[in-house]
């Protein structure tokens, strides 16, 4: 049997500890020893970016001129290779993450399995919290907002992550996004009370469950497009 190998391992200030290791081939993000994502299942993180950013694709006759999104979460890395793609060119694609160490594994051991997306001339990267990364847009001037943080609201990375899914945080939400564009949520599986909480905040909400792998029998986790009324 293939072992695994500790590639590298970053540590928040809290304590919770990243570690990224290779098996067989294969990546894993790993947060305090529980998987967190690889390289072997990324269907879900891809469908985040199709869903995110339906109407945005080159060709789309709602496709502004030049799309801006933001997105909450590098990870590995999948859903802004797929966001790219999809939004075409030209275009802004803004990523949102905390750690640096997260970054220079994406440029390094990922790269294999992205190619350069972190040097793509539209990509930028924002090495901080997502909250605060929010606060820097303006009204109505971004065309998507993908988050990908947390298994979900009741399962947070750090603590600080609760205010993702705080009214004030939605709120600031619907100001940035403009009129009809969405915030599409990554979820490790159906979160019926987040839902509601998305529709009092004013959002129309779609849930979308979809499968951890193309293959896969039946869905496991659940994408919420939230659309801007």
């Amino acid at each position: 049997m293939k072992p695994y190998i500790n590639l590298a391992e970053a540590r928040l200030a809290d304590g919770t500890v990243f570690s990224l290791h290779q098996h067989d081939g294969m990546y894993y993000l790993k947060n305090d020893g529980r998987e967190l994502m690889s390289t072997r299942m990324t269907y879900s993180e891809q469908l985040l970016a199709d869903w995110g950013c339906e109407g945005l694709a080159e060709g789309h006759p709602r496709r502004p001129a030049h799309p801006k999104v933001l997105i909450g979460g590098l990870g590995m890395g999948f859903t802004l290779k797929r966001a790219l793609e999809v939004v075409g060119h030209p275009a802004t694609v803004e990523v949102a993450e905390l750690m640096p160490e997260i970054i220079a594994w994406n440029r390094t051991f990922l790269a294999e399995h992205n190619g350069p997306i972190l040097e793509d001339g539209r990509t930028r990267i924002h090495q901080g919290d997502l909250f605060e990364c929010l606060g820097k847009y303006g009204k109505g001037s971004l065309d998507a907002l993908l988050v990908d943080i947390d298994d979900g609201p009741d399962m947070l990375i750090t603590e600080g992550n609760s205010r993702l899914y705080s009214p004030s945080f939605f709120a600031k939400v619907r100001e940035v996004l403009k009129a009809n564009a969405c915030a599409a949520y990554w979820m490790a599986h159906p979160t019926p009370e987040f839902e509601r909480k998305l529709v009092r905040a004013g959002f129309q909400v779609e849930a979308i469950p979809v499968k951890a792998h193309e293959k896969a029998k039946k869905p496991r986790h659940c994408i919420y497009v939230a659309r801007n009324r």
